[in-house]
């Protein structure tokens, strides 16, 4: 037995399915509230995907648009439920998402570290800790007391990074930031996420790009909402047609 397989399952998904309702217009929506409209579709994101991701593991989540790999996310973060089936996500969850998302334009950066730390419900000697973590990790100098307002689009980006990579996860969920920003902060980011890979975080990483083999040993395959594949990054870059071109 290998010491992966001696790990616990820090994220467990048993034969989830997810349905959306999907309407015209938001006026629409708005008229299903009080009647019985059958003025919808209903698209099914996920079907019967099953998969176990132990504590510690670096798993790489990939397919084309559609595929499902963002409703996985949402449920990992919390975000969304199944319509039917388990989803098991034991630990602190910290998504690089949507990075700029949350911040208030008028607070500083400071302030924008604390705000979302207690959003995310960590104590005030964590946030203590963190915020110095992340201000030097931005390194955004004198702006880091200007209003986020004042921040270019890079800046923003930099500042949330620098928060979600420091609030001591227990899993780490990486959708693409890391094709943002310039060349030696993306250089950064790839050597602080090898380290926390190093202390035994489990990281969660989707990409359209080969770098998954930087991080990830491991990867699952999803196509119209099913898992295609579950298995070795190399065994995925052959069966992969992305990867191909």
């Amino acid at each position: 037995m290998s010491e992966t397989d001696e790990r616990e399952d820090i994220i467990v998904f048993d034969k989830v399915s997810k349905i959306y309702t999907l309407y015209k217009n938001s006026r629409e929506q708005f008229a299903a509230l009080f009647y019985n409209s059958k003025r919808f579709k209903r698209h099914k994101a996920l079907e019967e995907v099953s998969f176990r991701i132990k504590k510690g593991e670096s798993v790489a989540i990939i397919g084309r648009n559609g595929a499902g790999k963002s409703t996985v996310l949402k449920m990992v973060t919390g975000v969304a439920f199944p319509t039917t089936g388990t989803v098991y996500v034991k630990g602190r969850v910290s998504a690089l998402l949507e990075l700029t998302a949350g911040f208030v334009p008028d607070m500083t950066g400071r302030e924008n570290i604390h705000f979302k730390c207690y959003v995310l419900g960590l104590k005030s000697d964590e946030i203590k800790e963190i915020e110095e973590k992340a201000i030097e990790f931005a390194d955004l100098g004198e702006y880091i007391d200007q209003p986020v307002r004042t921040y270019s689009s890079g800046m923003r980006v930099r500042l949330g990074f620098a928060i979600n990579i420091n609030t001591n996860p227990d899993i780490l969920v990486i959708d693409e930031a890391l094709s943002v920003g310039d060349a030696a902060f993306k250089k950064k980011c790839k050597e602080k996420i090898s380290e926390m890979i190093k202390q035994d975080i489990t990281v969660i990483y989707v990409s359209h790009s080969k770098d998954i083999q930087d991080f990830c040993d491991r990867c699952i395959y999803l196509e119209k909402g099913k898992v295609v594949f579950d298995g070795s990054i190399q065994e995925t870059l052959k069966l992969y047609p992305e990867f191909g071109k």
